[in-house]
């Protein structure tokens, strides 16, 4: 049976179920779309709808990442608590979802959905999207993943360039460290994205399935390695004043100072 979402809209194509991410204006994820993306990857884990699925964004965003509207409410334990474990099953289900997914960057992914995207199977990138993941520009750890992902993805020196910046990635950028499998013109993203889809919902389904499986056994080594250790850390700096400046510094319009504290 189909979840009922509130900020992704399912668009079915035959043996390709297109998934986009609406929530006007940027996609930004709070509570309810984190949610949301939560009962997504259950379902696709679970009963996937076709063969192969195509993650995109509406508008001119594929998610900016958290909603600074949404933090305040992480100033509770128990809300951090519960955001760590559904977090940590968001990723866990999604490297269990057998069928192929294939992310379509028609904009910014960033932060959490910078990682989603990283751990699709095929990446589609606008060529004027970006990627990025500036959880330290908030004063926060990158809890959700991206400590794992980009290392593996183009090692750790590479990976520190951009975690520690918080610097976005151009398509272009992106295409030659091996962070995205194709860059496209944005009119021929969903297109594109699709096509290649349903070339992998024509393959022998169970050799696609767990071949994708035994690849991600790889990822699953590193988040095993990073990801428990890095959603502490996030926990911890949730809770630090360097990031409540960082969220008063942005009600107000000007940059943060950080004391380390």
């Amino acid at each position: 049976m189909t979840p009922r979402f509130d900020h992704l809209r399912l668009d079915g194509d035959g043996d390709v179920t297109v998934v986009v991410i609406d929530r006007p204006p940027v996609n930004a994820i709070d509570a309810a779309l984190h949610a949301d993306l939560c009962r997504l990857v259950t379902w696709l884990r679970d009963d996937p709808p076709a063969r192969a699925v195509v993650l995109t964004g509406a508008g001119r965003a594929f998610s900016a990442g958290g909603d600074f509207a949404w933090f305040p409410q992480l100033e509770d334990a128990a809300a951090r608590d519960e955001l760590r474990r559904a977090g940590k099953q968001l990723i866990w289900d999604l490297l269990d979802v057998e069928v192929p997914v294939v992310a379509a960057v028609n904009g910014p992914a960033i932060g959490l959905a910078a990682t989603l995207v990283l751990l699709c199977d095929a990446v589609f990138m606008a060529e004027d999207a970006t990627l990025g993941d500036p959880h330290v520009k908030v004063g926060i750890v990158a809890g959700d993943g991206g400590t794992a992902i980009w290392p593996l993805a183009v090692g750790p020196v590479l990976a520190k360039r951009y975690l520690l910046t918080g610097d976005p990635v151009s398509a272009e950028e992106a295409h030659r460290m091996g962070l995205v499998t194709h860059v496209v013109a944005s009119e021929r993203l969903r297109e594109e994205a699709t096509a290649y889809a349903r070339r992998l919902a024509a393959g022998a389904p169970l050799a696609v399935r767990y071949t994708k499986l035994a690849v991600n056994k790889w990822v699953k080594e590193a988040l095993n390695v990073a990801f428990d250790v890095a959603t502490a850390y996030e926990m911890v700096t949730l809770d630090s004043a360097d990031h409540r400046e960082a969220l008063t510094a942005w009600r107000e319009g000007r940059p943060p100072t950080f004391e380390g504290r």
